[in-house]
């Protein structure tokens, strides 16, 4: 899919035919879009499709006509039928004449700027626009990351009572979307602080230089809330095996006692089950024998519960 938005000083609106100062995004885009855009604006065709390579590795590529910045961005995935967050590839082409975004899905990254809630955006201010792209990056990451800290604790109120993996599962599954994030926040580092050098071929302005140094502020500060929270959800599961251990033997240890006063009344009703010639056992000629030896049984059983509780073995 392909989209062109262009700004103006009293609007910001999409437009069918490319203008000077557009923003040209490629979401997904076919082997013909790739190639009429690769064509349109002088640009290597294989630096266009390699946003849309999951593996792809945040770098700065500078050409003759175009630098080529690509970042990781965070985005969900469906694992184990429920929500967690990976990292793709976005591609930031400026030319000239415009700034191309690609990528292989639609991102919420950009929602503010569609939606016209970011200050001083223009398209045809490629340099800041991309600096402003990277900030909003940054932000998001931070986002995700108090996100996972929510599911976390959602998680620690469970573990009282966890008795079986899924809560484990989970916790190793927010501790991978930790990593991922982490991996992807520290390669974007890199591309800001290049980005931040004089040897960078954007050229910037001062109120950019401000912007940079935020996004650069804003991504470091990712990466030590990403250090923090892997720390502690590594603690957590080990802490979740740990307790799903004690309940599993908990339940166990129980049974076993429930099995052991159950044992009492067994062992009576076994003996008075047995066939003898010329009977002669206990109660044997009572009216009431039946009743007393069920009474005999239950107090033997509850002797050996009340024994257990003392030992504070229940």
């Amino acid at each position: 899919m392909r989209q062109m938005f262009l700004s103006s000083a009293l609007e910001f609106k999409e437009i069918s035919t490319f203008e000077p100062g557009a923003w040209v995004n490629l979401v997904t885009p076919s082997q013909e879009e790739t190639t009429a855009v690769a064509q349109e604006f002088d640009i290597d065709i294989s630096d266009l499709r390699a946003p849309l390579d999951v593996e792809e590795t945040s770098r700065i590529a500078i050409e003759d006509d175009y630098t080529l910045i690509i970042v990781d961005v965070p985005t969900y995935e469906e694992r184990n039928s429920k929500t967690y967050y990976v990292t793709i590839p976005l591609g930031i082409i400026v030319t000239e004449n415009a700034v191309i975004t690609t990528c292989l899905q639609e991102l919420t990254l950009f929602d503010h700027f569609f939606n016209k809630r970011v200050k001083n955006f223009y398209t045809f201010m490629k340099t800041r626009f991309v600096f402003q792209l990277l900030y909003r990056n940054a932000e998001l990451f931070l986002s995700a990351l108090r996100t996972i800290d929510r599911q976390s604790d959602r998680l620690e109120a469970q573990l009282e009572a966890a008795t079986r993996n899924e809560e484990l599962i989970d916790m190793m599954e927010l501790v991978k979307s930790i990593v991922y994030l982490k991996a992807s926040l520290k390669f974007n580092e890199r591309i800001v602080k290049k980005l931040s050098s004089s040897s960078s071929s954007l050229k910037k302005y001062i109120e950019d230089e401000d912007l940079l140094e935020d996004t650069l502020i804003e991504t470091q500060q990712a990466i030590e809330m990403a250090g923090i929270y892997e720390n502690v959800l590594n603690a957590m599961t080990e802490t979740t095996a740990s307790i799903i251990n004690n309940n599993q033997n908990t339940i166990m240890k129980t049974l076993a006692l429930m099995t052991m006063a159950l044992n009492v009344p067994t062992v009576i009703f076994s003996a008075y089950g047995m066939n003898f010639k010329n009977n002669t056992m206990p109660f044997n000629g009572l009216e009431n024998a039946f009743w007393v030896i069920v009474l005999l049984a239950v107090i033997g059983s509850s002797s050996v519960v009340v024994y257990f509780i003392r030992k504070n073995w229940f």
